[in-house]
């Protein structure tokens, strides 16, 4: 089974080349965030037409995800819990039900950029981190397989950054960013892209701006978090990196895992 996450940067703005996308690689399960739109105009006929039930979860202009799968989906939800008040569009997650496989619950994410810092945005940044720590503990105790995938807006390590001086104080790569990332490993989740290359650059967003993408002054921001018994079933791990250099495309790569 092939998961992917893809930040589309707005779904409508750059359908044609994400359609080329499906058609290319044609992933199993594929969260999708930034769609910039509401659910009734989420271009779901495109995706039902290549065999995907769609599972939107949108955002007039900002934020907004979407879940599509070629497997039967179950147990569908929208939102993070931890705070009813929280009305940005930036989690969807639902069991996935193969029929020779057993189940796979994927939740999706577009977590909080968080800048600038210090100030509100980079307090709701890690009141929404601690949310999915939260969360995680709660799936983790099902003892379930389940892949947190989605753009996480955090840079692990120094080596996830073509060059790491030029982050710091960012919300992307402040301490306090860092260490709740790190925490949501510490509960036992294994980071699927470094599980395939462990030391390797493996960007998966370049900036529009200052020559990002023709420099290779990319970041690793994008992320597939799998619990111990998707671990398990892991296979290979891998980012579309060719994506960017294609005409109007998203600064971020599509990323995926594969599991057995």
């Amino acid at each position: 089974m092939k998961i992917a996450t893809f930040n589309v940067n707005s779904i409508n703005a750059r359908l044609p080349r994400i359609l080329e996308w499906f058609d290319n690689t044609k992933p199993d399960v594929a969260v999708l965030q930034e769609i910039k739109c509401m659910d009734e105009k989420f271009p779901a006929l495109e995706f039902e037409d290549r065999g995907y039930n769609v599972e939107v979860h949108g955002q007039k202009t900002y934020n907004g995800v979407a879940l599509l799968s070629k497997h039967p989906i179950d147990d569908v939800m929208r939102g993070l819990p931890g705070d009813d008040s929280d009305e940005q569009a930036r989690y969807i997650e639902a069991l996935i039900m193969p029929d020779d496989k057993e189940p796979v619950r994927v939740g999706g994410l577009y977590l909080p950029n968080g800048n600038p810092v210090p100030g509100p945005k980079y307090d709701y940044k890690l009141s929404w981190m601690k949310r999915l720590h939260a969360h995680a503990e709660m799936l983790l105790s099902n003892e379930e397989a389940f892949v947190l995938a989605g753009d996480y807006n955090a840079i692990p390590q120094a080596e996830d950054a073509h060059d790491p001086a030029a982050w710091e104080g960012d919300a992307l790569f402040r301490p306090e960013t860092r260490a709740a990332f790190r925490s949501l490993l510490n509960l036992g989740l294994t980071d699927g892209l470094r599980q395939a290359n462990p030391n390797g650059i493996c960007y998966t967003f370049w900036d529009y701006q200052r020559g990002a993408w023709e420099k290779d002054n990319g970041i690793r921001i994008d992320h597939l978090l799998m619990s111990p018994q998707a671990a398990d079933r892991f296979k290979d791990a891998g980012v579309d990196r060719s994506e960017r250099g294609k005409e109007k495309p998203s600064d971020h790569v599509p990323v995926w895992i594969e599991l057995s």
